[in-house]
């Protein structure tokens, strides 16, 4: 027994080693967090993990601090993309393979350039799931672990070393997992544009309860040059149907503002002073913030 868990002890420690030359920690505006060199000179995080403004360093492989700049980021996938003038630092392999809940796993990051590391479970592993903010994301993948607070935007290995996706925190600071497939398909798109395209409505919503019962989302306000104000919806209006469906409640009205929503012409039913109207909204994309 005492030979088989040595054996698993150096498995680990051969895991970790592995991936440390790929590995950095970043630290911005009092946050810290890690990363993973992607392609050339650019370094994938977790969108939390950077600070809005100021300066952002990372630390590379052995305690070397180089300065960062933000290529882009995307809040609804939780990924965000930096770019470091260092084109000699070693990419990840990414795996596609996820692993089954009950695997076991090892999530790993880094402080002050060198690696860090937690063992843990898969808890739960299904299909694509769209984030409270309209990210797609590629799988829903759950972690049983106890993983530091600046692991996240490290990686998480399966059991045979491979890299499957990028940790982050979920509410209640569940362990959850960004897939490869999720990671590259963003990373790419902020690599070539910078940002992913969100819609804009250009309307405040409220979800309230109409006359009959049912569900109703209330303009609480109109911005003047957005699309709401173009398609003639005015404040106080309480929209009962979108894109020909009754409203399922504001929550599923703004996950349905994903990139492939911008440009899209809806139909839309409301109710203005007891009357029903009809209107047609072209949604725009997002302006920056």
């Amino acid at each position: 027994m005492s030979l088989e868990f040595e054996n698993l002890s150096a498995a680990l420690e051969g895991m970790v080693a592995g991936l440390a030359p790929s590995l950095v920690s970043i630290a911005s505006d009092r946050i810290e967090a890690s990363g993973f060199v992607w392609r050339r000179g650019r370094i994938v995080t977790s969108d939390e993990g950077v600070a809005e403004e100021g300066e952002i360093r990372v630390t590379l492989p052995g305690g070397e601090a180089v300065a960062a700049e933000i290529v882009g980021r995307d809040p609804s996938t939780a990924v965000a993309l930096l770019k470091v003038d260092r084109p000699d630092l070693r990419p990840v392999a990414l795996s596609a393979a996820i692993p089954a809940p009950g695997a076991l796993v090892v999530t790993v990051g880094a402080e002050a350039g060198a690696p860090t590391a937690a063992l843990g479970l898969v808890a739960l592993a299904r299909g694509p799931w769209q984030s409270m903010r309209g990210g797609e994301i590629d799988a829903r993948i759950e972690l049983d672990a106890r993983v530091r607070r600046t692991a996240e935007g490290g990686l998480t290995l399966n059991a045979a070393g491979q890299a499957f996706g990028m940790m982050v925190f979920g509410p209640g600071r569940r362990a959850l997992v960004i897939p490869a497939a999720t990671l590259g398909r963003v990373a790419a798109r902020l690599e070539a544009h910078g940002r992913i395209p969100r819609g804009y409505l250009g309307l405040g919503l409220q979800p309230v309860t109409t006359e009959g019962g049912g569900p109703g989302i209330m303009v609480m306000s109109v911005d003047a040059k957005g699309p709401g104000a173009a398609a003639g919806i005015h404040q106080g209006d309480v929209l009962v149907t979108w894109d020909g469906k009754p409203v399922a409640g504001l929550q599923a009205l703004l996950r349905s503002l994903g990139p492939d929503s911008v440009g899209k012409l809806l139909a839309l039913e409301l109710r203005r002073g007891g009357e029903t109207r009809q209107a047609k909204l072209q949604i725009a994309e997002r302006p920056p913030a």
